[in-house]
């Protein structure tokens, strides 16, 4: 955990950029809330509307995050208004607050923008509960809402835009299909809107106070995550952040007595953490989300040892209703969902291939580009799906070498397609008669594995010192590799049935 906070790989310094602007945007928020004459209160909801408008708006192009960002207030202060309407109506206020959870989830399958628009929603209920808003305090928490927004979107699309230098970001895969109940997207909103109703049960039954703790974790819990192997790392990882989160307050939080200018340090402290750990690992970022509740609980006077003990025990309940929501109401299978993506990667690997034959056969129209962007994206999907397989704690050492197994290959097939489409943009590349036997062999192999056929993928002879042949034939030998470990005697293509 500690090498990937500390050695991970930062391509053109994006995680650092992405953390300082944060720091930045969040807090000019809070300064304009100062300024506008808002209260403390006020100006925690206006920081945290600004966190969730550069950490959640994920968009493809700048002109898609401006707009998602306009979205947010109208999505957000609605759902503010029903929250300090309801706050002395307590069942209408606890089905409310689960409606929410499960239409932020089921938002999802509208992509990136549906996402970020569903935890907008979510927060703002959550945050309402955190600072007890009542109706009288209304205008004050729309003010600084929108004020808040506005300041991280000039911060985010004026000051400090930096992927207007950078390529476009790739678009990300779309989610998997279906309809109905075979939806994933709808399945999980189902799940969480129960585990959420689990965890609100037992949460009040452990604070009357700070029961949404419990929802918030089975909520952040259900983000980003696909199936059930996915959702219960999730959990552990939450817990243990927090945990780890809990005990570094204790040492910084807790001694500081909510002074106002150390805390103020810490806050923007942990705000970097947060945006600069988020993409490597959800432990180190659970660790500084919770170091971050714990401050601003100090700067609001209430800080504890036992208000952090109860965190501790609400977060637990959270991960055990997510649990048994992914357990036993309509569980999305961890094999299902990686050999789903599997598919769809291998799928892509055939398109690359056949765009580059394509360019080198003199096609003006071919472009490989695009293909070997998508294909990255669909690698990502496939190692956050197997993540369960090869997690430490996995107990089955046969299917955790399998999943290990299946990466490399398929790694192995990312890497040969890129130097076949490297080749293929060179206009100097000439075509070779034999680039459309191997790429028809190429078809075969990918159509065999995602088919489930029995029969072998045949390895080929050894590579031409040709380059794109030897591309080619070391893309063979990878899918005849592939075809083992993605198949068992039961037919399942990666973990067994």
């Amino acid at each position: 955990m500690l090498k990937r906070m500390f050695v991970a790989p930062d391509p053109g310094r994006a995680r650092l950029r992405f953390a300082a602007r944060a720091v930045l945007g969040i807090g000019l928020a809070v300064v304009v809330c100062g300024l506008a004459g808002h209260s403390l209160p006020g100006a925690v909801t206006g920081g945290l509307a600004a966190l969730l408008a550069l950490f959640t708006v994920a968009d493809p192009t700048v002109r898609g995050q401006a707009v998602t960002t306009a979205l947010l207030p109208v999505v957000g202060l609605p759902v503010l208004t029903a929250a300090a309407g309801l706050h002395d109506h307590p069942v209408a206020r606890d089905l409310t607050f689960l409606a929410v959870t499960g239409a932020g989830v089921y938002a999802r399958r509208w992509g990136p923008r549906g996402h970020s628009l569903g935890v907008f929603a979510f927060m703002t209920f959550f945050v309402a509960q955190f600072l007890h808003a009542t109706p009288d305090r209304l205008p004050e928490l729309y003010a600084a809402v929108l004020l808040s927004v506005l300041a991280a979107a000039g911060v985010r699309f004026g000051l400090w835009c930096y992927e207007r230098r950078l390529a476009p970001a790739a678009a990300p895969p779309a989610p998997l299909g279906g309809t109905g109940l075979a939806r994933v997207t709808t399945r999980q909103a189902v799940q969480a809107t129960a585990g959420a109703g689990f965890a609100l049960v037992l949460g009040q039954l452990v604070s009357g106070q700070r029961w949404y703790w419990a929802v918030g974790a089975t909520w952040w819990i259900f983000v980003n995550t696909a199936s059930r192997g996915e959702t219960l790392v999730r959990g552990f990882r939450r817990v243990l952040g927090t945990v780890l989160g809990i005990g570094l307050g204790l040492l910084v939080a807790v001694p500081l007595h909510g002074a106002p200018v150390p805390t103020a340090v810490l806050v923007a402290v942990c705000v970097f953490g947060i945006f600069y750990t988020a993409a490597v690992s959800y432990t180190w970022m659970m660790l500084w989300v919770t170091l971050l509740a714990t401050s601003l609980y100090g700067l609001l006077g209430v800080l504890s040892p036992g208000l952090l003990a109860l965190r501790l025990a609400e977060t637990g309940v959270g991960a055990l209703g997510a649990a048994l929501a992914v357990l036993c109401v309509l569980p999305v299978t961890t094999h299902a969902t990686t050999d789903a993506w599997i598919q769809r990667a291998l799928r892509c690997v055939h398109a690359c291939t056949a765009e580059a034959a394509a360019r080198l056969a003199g096609s003006a129209t071919a472009d490989p580009a695009p293909r070997v962007a998508e294909l990255e994206q669909l690698l990502g999907r496939v190692r956050l799906s197997v993540a369960p397989l090869v997690h430490p704690l996995n107990p089955m050492p046969a299917r955790k070498a399998r999943a290990r197994r299946v990466l490399a290959l398929l790694d192995d097939c990312a890497r040969e397609v890129r130097g076949l489409v490297a080749i293929a943009a060179d206009p100097e590349a000439s075509h070779d008669a034999r680039l459309a036997a191997a790429c028809w062999r190429v078809e075969a192999a990918v159509e065999a594995l995602t088919a489930g056929r029995a029969e072998p993928v045949a390895h080929p002879a050894e590579p031409p010192a040709e380059p794109a042949l030897a591309h080619l034939h070391g893309l063979e030998r990878a899918l005849a590799d592939l075809a083992e470990p993605l198949r068992t005697p039961s037919r399942s293509r990666l973990v067994g049935a």
